[in-house]
């Protein structure tokens, strides 16, 4: 009888670690799959970003084509790459405000290209694509960090470890230069 109960619960507690073991590398693709997703929607977010610069660049051809020729190629070589980490995203936030940067340059020379009501228009464009970018980007560094407590925190932890699931790296800042309070502006009262 006492064999009995033992073995019982044995098979309870085995069917419990089971039940425990699954549920929890579901959460782990799960998870795992929302970051993939995230990164993805950065990834669509950040191609029609490209397109709209593309845009921008092409209308500075008109102007200045020897400046934004050597835009146009970068553009192409970056608009579509794939996007696997958040160092991509990092990486192509690099070179889009730098792009962007030299965009400005040239339409500061030409102020019948910052005038055109396309070139406007453009503009409207590529900063509602960076809003939603940055809105992509918060939903990913969210599901990042549900991804890494779970990866992190024990008993999960031990799951995590034994089916390789890793913590996901964070997307940083737009501007590093953000990060300095001494660069911020001053919005309080009047001294």
């Amino acid at each position: 009888m006492i064999g009995w109960i033992i073995l019982g619960v044995i098979v309870l507690l085995v069917i419990g670690l089971l039940n425990w073991f699954v549920t929890t590398q579901r959460q782990l693709v799960n998870l795992d799959e929302l970051c993939n997703n995230a990164l993805s929607q950065i990834e669509v977010q950040l191609n029609s970003r490209w397109d709209a610069i593309m845009q921008l660049a092409q209308q500075a051809a008109n102007y200045a084509q020897h400046e934004s020729q050597t835009l146009i190629e970068t553009i192409r070589a970056r608009r579509g790459s794939e996007i696997k980490t958040a160092d991509d995203v990092n990486d192509q936030n690099t070179v889009f405000g730098s792009v962007l940067g030299r965009l400005m340059v040239v339409a500061e020379q030409y102020p019948e290209l910052k005038a055109s009501n396309l070139y406007a228009e453009v503009m409207q464009a590529v900063n509602n694509f960076e809003n939603n970018v940055r809105n992509s980007r918060m939903i990913y560094n969210d599901t990042a960090t549900k991804m890494n407590r779970y990866v992190r925190q024990w008993p999960s932890s031990f799951i995590a470890n034994m089916l390789h699931f890793d913590t996901r790296n964070y997307l940083k800042m737009d501007n590093e230069d953000k990060r300095d309070i001494s660069n911020m502006p001053n919005v309080g009262a009047p001294k």
